[in-house]
Order: C-alpha cells, then sequence, then structure tokens
C-alpha cells in the first residue's frame, strides 16, 4: 500500500449519498471513543451497521469540511443483533426495512445473516414473508455480498474499487472468480483498468511471466495501445516483437499465443497488400463490411430523366453565380453516381457546390439528410447551408448496450434512415468504426457524398478514410483546386494553400487577417499568448474572449495545452468569490470555464432549452461550466444548449479548453485562432498539421512562436503512415 495513504476503521453510522450507477458513496463513520468522520469514495450498496476500514488521505471540502477520501477499502459485515439491525432497518436489503428486521431477528438473532444468504426457506418461516419474497430477499443479499467480497479482493491488492462496480456488471456474482481465473480481464475493454495494474494482480497470484493468459492480454493490450496511433491493424511481426519486448518473454511465445487468439476469434489473421495483417475482430469487421459497401455503391449509374445542364442554368440564375468546370462536374457526377468524393482546400467552393446538389436532389424529389462527425462541424454545416444537420453519433441513435456494456447504434441495416441521400462533411475526421456504422444504416438505394480536405490531418481514431477511398481509385470524386476571388483576399486562404504546396509564407508581412509574432518559446510566447486573448484581441480589434481559440500542436510541454490553459483560466476566468470552483487532481474546474470532453460517453443525460432529452457527450465537445453544485456533487455543463450534470467522479472525463490540440479542433471553425509553436515533438512538426491549424481561423489568424519551427513544418510533406486496409480491398488486393 502506498505509505502516504492513512487508514482508518469503524462502523458505518449512516450513508449521506449513493450513486448507484458507479458506486460513489459519502457515509458517516463510527470510530469509537464518540469519534466520527466522513467518509467519501467509490463503496457500493455501503449500509449503516456494516464494518469499514478504509486507505486514503484527508481533504478539505469547500462546504462539507474536512472528509477521508478512501482510495480502497475493506468492508465486513455487521457483527451482533444491534448492528445487523442497524444494517436490515436502513434498507440494504430491499424490501426489507426496520419492522421486518425486527422479525427476523427475533427469529434467528446473530444467525440472521447467515440464514438470509444460506436458507431463505427458512426466512419465508418468517409471519408475513412468502417463500417468493425471502428468495428475493436472498438474492438481493448475496449479490450485495459477492460485491463486498470483489471490493475487499480489491483492496488487498492495492486496487482502485470503482473497478469492481464495472467488474459487477459484466461478471455478475461470477466476478470475483472470473478475476481470480485471469486477472488480466481486468485491462480488458470492457473494465478498462490498465494493463500493469492486471500484470501485477497476475504475477501476485502467482501467474508464471510466460503464461498464456499473460501473453495474451499482453497482445491485445498493444493492438488496444495503437489504436491511438490510428492504425487498423499491426503487422504480425511488429506485434509479435514488440509483446515480446514488453512483458519479457520469446517471441515465440508471443506467436503461439497469437495463433490462440486468432481460433477463440479475438483476432483476424489475413494478408492485406503482402503484409501479413492482425486485427482486432471489430476494427476488421468494419473496414472489411465499409469496403464492401463502399465498392458496391461505386458501381451503380444512373440514367434518369433530369436535364443536368437546363438544372444547372437554373442554379446559376438562381444564385447569381456562374459554376466552375470542376464545380458543374461535381454536381453532375452526383445526379448520375451513388458514390461521390467532393474534397478541396478553403475558399474553392464545396459549400457551392453542397448548396447544388442539395438543390439537385430536391428537384429529383430525394429526400438528402446533412451530417458531419462533431457538434460543431454540423452547426457550421447549418450555418453554410441554411438546412438542419446531424452528427453522425445524433443521427445513429448512438446508445450503451448494457448486457454487452459498449456502444452501440439504433440506426443499422435492420432500422435504416429514412432518407434517398446523405451528404458527410469533414470526412477526414471519420475513423473506420464510424464509417462503418454509418454505411450499416444506409438504405439500399441511398445515395452517399463524402465531403473533406484529404490535405488535413487523419482521423484521431483508426483508418486513412478519405486517403484511401481517393487512392484506392475506385470511386467517383472531384477535387476542387480554384480559389475564389472571396478566398484570395484572404492571406488566410492563400497562404493556407501556399502551405500546403510546400511554398513559405511571408512570415514578415503583418496585415490583414494573418500575422506571426516571434517568440522563442517558453514564458515570453506563453504570455504573449495570454495576453492576445485576455486584453489585446478584445480591446484593440472588437473579439470576443469566447470567440477565440488557442490552438499548439501538443498537450505536453512549457507551451502546450496544459501550461497554456492554467495561464488562460488564470487570466480569463480567475478566482472569485462569486464563483464556485472544484479542483480534481492538479486540475480546477471553475464557474464559466471553457471545457472539453475528452472521450465518448453513451451514458450522460442532457435537456436542450426546448425540453428536447437525450443521452451522449462525445469526445471533442465543448461546452460551458454553468455551476459547481457542492451539495450534490454535480458540475452542470452546457455543450451547445445540451445541458448536463456531471458527478464529481466523472471530472476525470473533462479538460480545460482554453487551450486544445490541433488534432482536437478538426471539424471546428473559430472567428479568431491563436497558434502557438514553441518547442515542438519531431512527430507533430509537419505540414499537415499547420496545415490544418490555419484552416480553423475564419476571420483572423495570429501566429506565436518559432519561425524556424514554423518553416520547418511547411517543408516536412512526410506524413505519418498509418497501417490501414481499406484503399487495399477496395482496390481488390486483398
Amino acid at each position: 500500500m502506498d505509505e502516504q495513504l492513512m487508514e482508518i476503521s469503524g462502523t458505518i453510522r449512516s450513508v449521506i449519498f449513493q450513486n448507484e450507477e458507479n458506486g460513489y458513496t459519502v457515509l458517516r463513520l463510527d470510530m469509537g471513543d464518540a469519534d466520527e468522520a466522513t467518509v467519501v469514495g467509490c463503496l457500493p450498496f455501503a449500509s449503516p451497521g456494516e464494518g469499514l476500514t478504509a486507505a486514503g488521505k484527508w481533504e478539505k471540502h469547500p462546504s462539507h469540511g474536512t472528509q477521508f477520501k478512501a482510495v480502497t477499502a475493506r468492508r465486513h459485515l455487521p457483527v451482533g443483533e444491534k448492528q445487523i439491525y442497524a444494517y436490515l432497518a436502513s434498507g440494504a436489503v430491499k424490501g426489507i426495512g426496520a419492522a421486518t428486521a425486527t422479525l427476523l431477528l427475533d427469529k434467528f438473532g446473530a444467525q440472521t445473516l447467515s440464514v438470509l444468504s444460506d436458507e431463505p426457506e427458512r426466512v419465508a418461516e418468517v409471519r408475513g414473508i412468502t417463500l417468493r419474497k425471502a428468495r428475493q430477499y436472498s438474492e438481493t443479499f448475496r449479490k450485495q455480498a459477492a460485491l463486498r467480497s470483489l471490493m475487499e479482493f480489491l483492496a488487498v491488492h492495492g486496487i482502485p474499487p470503482e473497478y469492481a462496480m464495472r467488474l459487477y456488471k459484466v461478471y455478475a456474482e461470477a466476478a470475483l472468480e472470473t478475476l481470480k481465473n485471469n486477472p488480466y480481464v481486468l485491462s480488458s475493454e470492457q473494465i478498462g483498468g490498465r494493463f500493469d495494474e492486471a500484470d501485477a494482480l497476475a504475477l501476485s497470484l502467482g501467474f508464471e511471466d510466460d503464461s498464456p493468459e499473460r501473453i495474451s492480454a499482453a497482445l491485445i493490450y498493444e493492438m488496444r495501445y495503437n489504436l491511438q496511433n490510428g492504425h487498423s491493424f499491426l503487422p504480425r511481426e511488429k506485434l509479435t516483437a514488440a509483446t515480446a519486448s514488453l512483458i519479457g518473454v520469446e517471441q515465440e511465445s508471443a506467436d503461439e499465443c497469437l495463433d490462440m487468439l486468432a481460433d477463440a476469434e479475438d483476432v483476424v489473421l489475413c494478408t492485406v497488400a503482402g503484409v501479413n495483417a492482425v486485427y482486432l475482430r471489430g476494427l476488421y469487421e468494419a473496414e472489411e463490411g465499409s469496403a464492401e459497401r463502399l465498392k458496391a455503391m461505386a458501381a451503380v449509374r444512373y440514367g434518369g430523366d433530369t436535364d443536368i445542364a437546363a438544372l444547372l442554368e437554373r442554379l446559376e440564375q438562381r444564385q447569381g453565380i456562374r459554376y466552375a468546370p470542376l464545380q458543374r462536374r461535381a454536381i453532375e457526377l452526383a445526379a448520375g453516381r451513388q458514390l461521390l468524393v467532393l474534397t478541396g482546400g478553403p475558399g474553392t467552393g464545396k459549400t457551392t457546390v453542397i448548396k447544388g446538389i442539395l438543390t439537385l436532389y430536391d428537384s429529383m424529389k430525394i429526400e438528402t439528410i446533412l451530417c458531419a462527425p462533431t457538434g460543431r462541424a454540423a452547426k457550421r454545416m447549418t450555418e453554410l447551408t441554411g438546412e438542419e444537420a446531424y452528427t453522425i453519433h445524433r443521427l445513429l441513435g448512438a446508445g450503451w448496450d448494457r448486457e454487452g456494456d459498449r456502444a452501440v447504434f439504433r440506426k443499422n441495416e435492420d432500422d435504416p434512415l429514412r432518407c434517398g441521400a446523405v451528404i458527410l462533411d469533414e470526412c477526414s475526421m471519420v475513423d473506420i468504426t464510424l464509417l462503418y456504422a454509418l454505411l450499416r444504416a444506409l438504405p439500399e438505394n441511398c445515395r452517399l457524398v463524402l465531403v473533406g480536405d484529404s490535405d488535413q490531418l487523419p482521423s484521431v481514431g483508426p483508418g486513412s478514410v478519405l486517403l484511401d477511398i481517393l487512392r484506392s481509385g475506385t470511386v467517383a470524386s472531384v477535387r476542387l483546386k480554384e480559389v475564389f476571388r472571396q478566398g484570395e483576399e484572404s492571406r488566410i486562404i492563400r497562404n493556407a494553400h501556399g502551405i500546403n504546396e510546400g511554398v513559405q509564407p511571408p512570415w514578415q508581412e503583418n496585415k490583414g487577417d494573418f500575422f506571426f509574432l516571434v517568440r522563442p518559446g517558453g514564458e515570453k510566447l506563453s504570455t504573449t499568448v495570454m495576453e492576445l486573448c485576455w486584453d489585446r484581441l478584445p480591446s484593440r480589434m472588437g473579439f470576443d474572449p469566447r470567440d477565440i481559440q488557442v490552438l499548439t500542436p501538443s498537450r505536453l510541454g512549457e507551451n502546450g495545452t496544459y501550461a497554456l490553459n492554467a495561464r488562460l483560466q488564470a487570466a480569463l476566468n480567475p478566482p472569485s468569490p462569486e464563483k464556485k470552483e472544484k479542483s480534481f487532481g492538479e486540475r480546477v474546474f471553475r464557474e464559466g470555464d471553457r471545457v472539453m470532453q475528452i472521450r465518448n460517453d453513451y451514458d450522460i443525460l442532457w435537456t436542450r432549452s426546448d425540453g428536447e432529452s437525450g443521452s451522449g457527450i462525445f469526445n471533442g465537445d465543448v461546452g460551458t461550466v454553468l455551476s459547481v453544485d457542492t451539495e450534490h456533487e454535480l458540475l452542470w455543463i452546457d455543450f451547445d444548449d445540451k445541458r448536463t450534470p456531471y458527478g464529481f467522479e466523472q471530472l476525470s472525463e473533462l479538460e480545460l479548453a482554453y487551450a486544445v490540440t490541433v488534432h482536437k479542433a478538426q471539424g471546428s471553425e473559430y472567428p479568431a485562432v491563436v497558434l502557438a509553436l514553441g518547442k515542438t515533438p519531431a512527430r507533430l512538426c509537419s505540414r499537415d498539421l499547420l496545415y490544418t491549424a490555419v484552416t480553423r481561423a475564419r476571420k483572423l489568424l495570429i501566429i506565436v512562436g518559432d519561425k524556424g519551427i514554423a518553416s520547418a513544418m511547411v517543408d516536412n510533406a512526410r506524413k505519418t503512415r498509418r497501417y490501414s486496409g481499406l484503399r487495399a480491398r477496395l482496390a481488390g488486393e486483398v
């Protein structure tokens, strides 16, 4: 146990608050000699009368005073009739209250709990209790006993108690036995523990260094870890070598266990463009299924009775424009193909083409749905087209399958969307799993138009969807290149196209909407960024601080998001007696703060101002902290009119968002962008990252940093290789 943790023991006197979903509990502990403590932590089903030994630390709560925050805990069933009565009378066992507790104790005395657990038929001997009720009482009690035993086991081995609830949800009363038989279930996707936690537990229980369970878990860990690098699969030789090195076993042993995983259908082995590929089963199904559907759609041609030339003439007259040749070509292909890819940089008229395609489909009586990967991208699409756009998650009815404990979409081949066409914007952000979910939900004859900028960064998730489709050469596509007059007047747009072609912008030419302020990095760079957001841009150029977004390549370092957010929070939303706040680890969340959700959470409930309600807040969603409710341990946040409560135990899902990484800003556009370019890791010093950052700015871009780093990024056209098989599958190379 950590030497910094201290231990307290006693009997639970009362439970003040308990969240049944995650086990978060606030209770009063009687420690004897008239000494009491408020204990908080993950203590599911805690009830008065139970004994509790907790290890943790004392903390000062702003409203409730001194509390003991339990990191691990051991719980003991009540001993003696007085404590047993307190336990049962509290409602710990559903259906049993004070009156029934008295009857049970009168009948069984100190043996009440053992009878309740092991002899439910004897409970039915008590007046007023039927055999059905007795069995229900016994089932509830055994469930709680199983969870208690599980928590005690975790506590002994120094494992955080929150895993107990997750294990119990998946394995029910068999959770403890399952964990003892294979501790590596702790690091499974369903439970979410770290591999090193599971590995330490397994080795302490006597598992051998080269046990099949250990090697198999390490292989799966390596696969999942590399999803963060965008890989859909890994070459077999690289995977087994990395795994063998990670846990210190022979590569031959890793190969043998990999074959065992393939036999169990946990992974899929196949050859992709000459590479021996290893896929997690879900990713293989997503890639293979996407390729099959895209190939089928790409082969469909339409004749039709629509006079496209005449329609284009009417569109031009109505909009007072003249379509460029490539724009006309895109609209013609949208009429004649089931699948079309439209790409182009800023100012090339993608929105004009989308509007033209919408009018085309309307004239053809084709009902069209607009969608985008993120809420901000969907909102921007709505503003530009005048038509409602949805996030993909909202469109598909994202939810959570509690039985399988995984994300699911209500819309699929069994319950498809009701439309004749879908236009998906910001396609470069879409990973292979999200594409597959959308394709599964399309009606058989539905048209699909994929729109994006193929020169931007690829998706955060696995795959290279847009690039793979284009490189396959099997799908009709149009790449818009001409920058129109309005775009030519913007130095942001001109310089973005120049950067994309490897041309160094005139960095010293500070005018219009594009500026470069030379700062070597460190303190000077951070101070300049803070002053721009807090004073110079609002006072001199009239920008609302809420319309200014700071971007940076990295989360870490002296000019990364962590450091910049601390400076910007202090300047833009400083502490105040009028503003409540909540500390969580090294972060402080304060009323008025700009925050970002950092993982998909399908369970979070939200309500809009018009009364609409739903669930799900997703990775990259940005909101504002409305209030900090210390009494009920809640943070209320507004995500673009989705008002939702976060329990304090959920705050690990949030980060401050005054500064965000360029990757996180994909799909968003801001009135003003301040790009901090200090010391940048080599892997992030790339042309596509700089291009993506520049194209996030709509009215003003100010780059603050090292000109040498900016120039190096322009010169570096190398793209990080992703292991993805979609291109090969579309091209028939698999």
